[in-house]
């Protein structure tokens, strides 16, 4: 699974708002988290429709987050930036029907979508910003094979 920038973009630009106690300015957040400002602006958007962020227009304005970071899931802001977490060719896994000699790859793709939600739907973006993560977490970051990249 790659991770596009724009869902990596938008998780340092909420890291930046979490740790601010002021409104934070899309121009502030891009040069903070060096970041192309134009597309920052276009995720600020989306998370804001996404109910993740709130703006406010005026020399106080700015972007703030819309609710406690230890209520925000990785896993919200990459649907809310990206869409589903494993989808296949744009359908949910589930919905997939194979014949012949693929018939259960429908289960492997549902396991993956099962995996990825272990991680993403239990981490917090305050437990990001702390660097504090659940067992469900550091059982992975611990293990020294999970460091490895792999091409074959």
């Amino acid at each position: 699974m790659q991770i596009p920038a724009k869902a990596e973009y938008a998780i340092r630009a909420l890291l930046t708002l979490a740790a601010s106690d002021t409104s934070v300015s899309a121009e502030h957040l891009a040069q903070e988290q060096g970041l192309p400002a134009k597309f920052l602006g276009a995720i600020l958007s989306d998370l804001r429709r996404g109910g993740l962020v709130t703006s406010q227009r005026g020399p106080e304005g700015g972007f703030k987050l819309a609710r406690d970071p230890d209520n925000i899931m990785i896993a919200d802001i990459l649907r809310v930036v990206s869409g589903p977490l494993a989808g296949v060719r744009g359908m949910r896994p589930e919905t997939l029907v194979y014949e012949g000699e693929a018939r259960h790859l429908r289960d492997v793709w549902v396991a993956v979508r099962g995996a990825l939600r272990e991680v993403l739907e239990h981490v917090t973006l305050g437990q990001v910003l702390r660097g504090e993560f659940p067992p469900s977490i550091t059982r992975f970051t611990t293990d020294p094979d999970s460091w490895i990249t792999r091409i074959i």
